[in-house]
């Protein structure tokens, strides 16, 4: 079943309208696809570098995601969910190649938590929208094991590689640059 054919049942088990990214929605998803997860809770924290030191794994295992904004036309924008390990940094420019758009630029927070369904610093790894395309650099699979904050400043899940790939369903490709090409992100 694709993702957000997942993502709608999940939020109707639920029986109320939380917007799709909220806490509950990704814990009725992730049940009702048989994931394996853990949750893991630790003090409010948005950085990806100082919750992984809470949660207690390195920061490449996590995942930082990202909303960017690429204006493919001169009236039409494209939102992407870009996903990338938790020690690398979105290549802006990358993006903008990928939806051979003519710029490209963060999303204001607004607008990245309107997409999302959770506030700045706890977006998930998940998009439940059409109109937010969600892409997941190469790196972030490498692992066995992916941590992020889930929709929640406080709480974290650790979650089977294998099955957010299978879950999400993500566009793959690669996105992430080194923390020392900033020039891409600006």
């Amino acid at each position: 079943m694709p993702a957000r054919a997942d993502a709608a049942a999940g939020t109707e088990r639920l029986g109320r309208s939380e917007p799709p990214g909220g806490y509950e929605w990704l814990i009725a998803l992730l049940e009702g696809a048989g994931a394996r997860y853990r949750i893991i809770e630790h003090a409010p924290e948005g950085r990806t570098e100082v919750v992984s030191g809470y949660r207690g794994h390195p920061a490449a295992q996590a995942a930082k995601c990202v909303v960017a904004m690429v204006k493919v036309g001169k009236h039409d924008r494209r939102y992407f969910l870009a996903v990338v390990p938790g020690d690398r940094r979105v290549d802006l420019q990358a993006l903008r190649v990928l939806a051979s758009g003519k710029c490209v630029i963060f999303a204001s927070r607004e607008e990245a938590e309107a997409l999302a369904g959770s506030r700045s610093g706890s977006i998930l790894p998940f998009s439940a929208r059409s109109d937010l395309e969600l892409v997941v650099d190469p790196g972030v699979l490498k692992q066995a094991v992916m941590f992020f904050n889930a929709a929640r400043l406080d709480r974290s899940l650790a979650l089977d590689v294998g099955d957010y790939v299978r879950i999400a369903q993500p566009r793959i490709h690669p996105i992430a640059a080194t923390q020392t090409e900033e020039h891409h992100d600006r």
